[in-house]
């Protein structure tokens, strides 16, 4: 028989033996012939921060409970405690009491707290991304779990981003100010980032390894030889007599091949990452499944895979074996359970005929959603049929044909009952609701409810990235709810800043823009943020002045919705500028002042479709000028020309975003008339007085003419985010009567950025043309036949405009998006010369960032083709600064 103070003990051993405070003797330890005891006492000791009683009622021993020595009920005990995660090393030790009972003391040690993490070989930004990923919170008892999970989170966040031999250190330090507490060290030691050198395939007979590249979209190789390269190197070792056979070879090669080729090694180059993913790599694997199938390939399976490390330890390659299988075709395809519209419909809806390659995914779109085209879904579901559902089922496989059976349930129409709006913190319910086309008793419509979402986005005031929409079925009383979810973005915009405006010195631009302003809401200061908001009205103030030499001031005011049923809009502005001449000697020797009031209304359009609008303003400027030498026609002139005229446009539009469109178009036709003096019997410019030079423009007292200006734009999704946009733009300007010269003012000046403020060209239409210094495409004027020198402007322009656009961040706090741009343009001083096809070119790139409060600001480099008139080189390099949204 043995005798030992202490029977159980975890990790550490033994330890050292404690006694009771009461006389004790040892309890005999016999495995074969445990003895029975009474707990007597329970005591804990080594224990300074948790609760003693606590830790006793965790073990599930109590006074005077009956205790077989040895048992597992001791063993049981210990392994209570550590299931907490809270106790470093435990022992338990058993006496034997005068009365006979026992006495159990827990002697423990506590695991340290954590009180600081410190992560050593990254970034700061990687350091608080990392931080964001373990979630170790300070305080907390550190045990080994969690130190191994952060571990493992900060491996997965390093290999997720390339550094597949990423290797983490972990080491505890006490601390030296708190007590029980320790300070976790994280040593990263990233290493280079693995790559993917080369991906080949094996087992692919129909479809080229360049194609099957192409289609693994997150994962991409680095270092192939050119296909070009290849083919020459190869022809360059042959030897003539084998030369034939290469080249032989070399024309089998389809173009399309070759383009798929050129397609996936030249775009990774510049917008896509070579680094490994595993996650991604599935996901890849499965997107080549998919592609297989859309070709017809039903049974294609990737049967294996493998990953090679490289002897450098920074890139891999990659070997997948592929299936292909038999190459299938559709045959016949039949409809059942259509009561509505007949099979004929459907069928050519579906547009898959006898003998098409199989591609259920194709099918899928077709019956479901269809961006390019009809469907069968919106057919049914722009009518109501909300619950119509339709499944595509095989029948019949024979040798390489599928018959398939279309297997639908139409359903009864629904009803829209509700229309629930979350999310409008600062928007009134009633501006969200005059967008809405889904309205209460209409039938559902899936066309109407993505009509809302695009007019939703267009108002500016929501993140259109996160508009939700979420149909609510009731089938059994045959209705719909439908919930709206939006996310409230800042809409109004400050824009202060200045620029150089070369002989005017520095300029100052303060302008304040609120497009979420509500005149109803002034005498209510709850809803002022800053300043009353709510109501969809839009309120522009604007300052610009460098001095005594410019000033511009302006207010402008609109209403959408004008009475609150109709979109009747009404737009009214004000301004004044002031453009003085001032010697070396600081006195004004010249000036030109415009006073300007415009007021005019408009209306969303039912014909063509609810996309036109038609909108009229009546406008009256008055251009006073004294001595003043800007402009070829007025110089040195004293007096003051009136221009009141009437503008129609009308537009249509339909992109989706206003901001970075993706899809839609815009076009827009407008029309600016003044009276026609010059066919009036009782013309008011007509004076009597000769014209003693003929070739100097003359200016009437009131401005004459009819101008005509052309807008359209296009916009659509191309491979991956990037985005197709073209632009077309003319404007003529001409007067009533022949032989009637245009005046000076309301011209056209090309060139730059198309920012009229710092360049101080009053009564002229600016228009843009990258790679060109500003405004410098402006032809002098051909009055009777001689050139006549001077600022003339041009009667009529055109411009051409192809971007190819990518978006860096849609994010609403900062939306950027980078830009290749190629355009031409010119503009004529005498209508006669115009040519559509003699253009200054010009080609660059650019990038752009919206911030609400801001605006839209972007710069570009442009690169000028030309030889401007009187330049001695072509324009070359030139930058440009813009800020708002570009419309020419």
């Amino acid at each position: 028989m043995l005798f030992l103070l202490v029977e159980v003990s975890a990790q550490i051993g033994l330890g050292t033996t404690t006694t009771p405070s009461i006389q004790t003797k040892k309890i005999p330890l016999d495995y074969s012939r445990p003895q029975t005891y009474e707990i007597g006492e329970i005591k804990v000791i080594g224990s300074k921060y948790l609760d003693h009683n606590a830790l006793i009622a965790l073990t599930g021993l109590k006074v005077g409970d009956q205790l077989k020595i040895p048992s597992d009920a001791i063993s049981g005990a210990i392994k209570k405690l550590w299931k907490q995660g809270i106790i470093g090393n435990v022992e338990i030790y058993a006496y034997q009491m005068p009365d006979g009972k026992a006495a159990l003391t827990i002697e423990l040690t506590e695991r340290p707290r954590l009180s600081n993490i410190e992560i050593t070989g990254v970034g700061k930004s990687q350091i608080s991304d990392l931080n964001d990923e373990i979630q170790l919170i300070k305080g907390r008892v550190l045990t080994d779990a969690l130190k191994k999970n952060a571990e493992l989170s900060v491996k997965r966040y390093f290999i997720n981003k390339g550094f597949l031999n990423v290797s983490v250190d972990m080491s505890q330090h006490p601390d030296t100010i708190l007590t029980n507490s320790v300070r976790l060290v994280i040593n990263v030691k990233k290493k280079k980032k693995v790559k993917v050198r080369y991906i080949d395939f094996e087992g692919n007979e129909e479809i080229l390894d360049a194609k099957l590249r192409g289609k693994l979209k997150n994962t991409k190789e680095y270092a192939r030889i050119s296909l070009f390269k290849d083919w020459a190197s190869r022809l360059f070792h042959l030897n003539p007599k084998n030369a034939w056979q290469f080249m032989t070879s070399f024309q089998k090669i389809d173009l399309k091949d070759i383009k798929a080729y050129l397609g996936h090694h030249i775009k990774p180059t510049f917008f896509s990452s070579s680094k490994f993913i595993k996650k991604d790599f599935e996901e890849d694997k499965t997107n080549l499944i998919s592609f297989y199938n859309s070709k017809g390939f039903r049974d294609a399976k990737v049967v294996g895979d493998s990953i090679a490390k490289n002897n450098d330890h920074s890139s891999i390659d990659i070997n997948i074996e592929v299936e292909e299988g038999q190459k299938y075709y559709f045959r016949e395809i039949t409809w059942t359970g259509n009561y509505i519209h007949n099979d004929r419909i459907l069928d050519r809806i579906l547009g898959v005929k006898k003998g098409d390659v199989y591609d259920m995914d194709l099918i899928n779109k077709k019956l479901t959603y269809n961006p390019t085209g009809p469907d069968i879904s919106s057919l049914y579901m722009d009518d109501g049929y909300l619950f119509f559902n339709v499944q595509p089922i095989e029948v019949r496989v024979e040798e390489d044909s599928i018959d398939i059976e279309m297997r639908m349930y139409e359903g009864p129409q629904a009803t829209i009952e509700r229309i629930i709006v979350k999310g409008n913190d600062r928007t009134s319910d009633k501006v969200i609701i005059r967008e809405i086309r889904t309205l209460p008793g209409n039938k559902f419509s899936r066309a109407e409810l993505i009509r809302t979402q695009r007019e939703l986005s267009q108002l500016g005031y929501f993140d259109p990235e996160q508009i939700g929409i979420n149909p609510i079925p009731n089938p059994a009383e045959g209705t719909v709810d439908i919930e709206y979810t939006l996310v409230e973005k800042p809409s109004d915009q400050v824009e202060l800043s200045a620029g150089w405006g070369g002989a005017f010195g520095f300029v100052g631009t303060l302008g304040l823009v609120f497009n979420n302003f509500s005149l109803r809401n002034i005498p209510k200061p709850k809803f002022w943020r800053p300043l009353p908001v709510g109501d969809g009205q839009k309120l522009a103030l604007r300052v610009q002045a460098n001095g005594r030499q410019y000033q511009n001031y302006s207010i402008s005011f609109s209403e959408p919705w004008l009475g609150g049923k109709k979109p009747n809009s009404l737009n009214i502005s004000l301004s004044h500028t002031n453009r003085n001449e001032i010697n070396f000697n600081q006195n004004i020797t010249g000036s030109f002042k415009i006073y300007s009031v415009s007021l005019g209304v408009g209306r969303r359009l039912k014909w063509p479709d609810d996309y036109f609008t038609l909108s009229n303003s009546i406008n009256y400027q008055i251009y006073h000028y004294q001595d003043f030498q800007g402009y070829t026609g007025i110089e040195g002139s004293n007096g003051t020309s009136n221009n009141i005229n009437f503008n129609t446009t009308f537009a249509r539009n339909s992109l989706d975003n206003p901001i970075f469109s993706r899809n839609g178009s815009s076009i827009s036709l407008s029309l600016s008339l003044t009276p026609p003096y010059s066919q009036l019997s009782n013309n008011p410019n007509d004076t009597g007085e000769a014209n003693e030079d003929e070739d100097i423009i003359k200016v009437d007292k009131w401005v004459e003419y009819h101008k005509w200006m052309f807008d359209a734009a296009y916009y659509a999704p191309i491979i991956e985010k990037f985005t197709f946009h073209a632009r077309a733009h003319l404007g003529y300007i001409g007067t009533y009567k022949a032989g009637y010269d245009v005046g000076p003012f309301e011209r056209f000046t090309l060139g730059g950025s198309g920012l009229a403020g710092q360049n101080f060209i009053l009564a002229r239409d600016i228009i843009a043309l990258r790679g060109y210094e500003d405004n410098s495409i402006n032809p002098p004027n051909y009055a009777g036949g001689s050139i006549i020198g001077g600022v003339e402007g041009g009667v009529v322009y055109n411009k051409f405009v192809l971007e190819l656009r990518y978006p860096i961040s849609l994010n609403p706090a900062a939306t950027i998006f980078v830009l290749g741009f190629a355009e031409g343009g010119n503009n004529w001083g005498v209508h006669s010369e115009f040519n559509p096809f003699n253009l200054y070119k010009s080609a660059g790139v650019g990038a752009r960032i919206f911030m609400p409060a801001f605006g839209l600001i972007g710069i570009d480099w442009g690169y000028g083709f030309n030889t401007l008139p009187g330049a001695n080189s072509i324009s070359g390099s030139q930058f440009h600064f813009t800020i708002g949204q570009q419309i020419r």
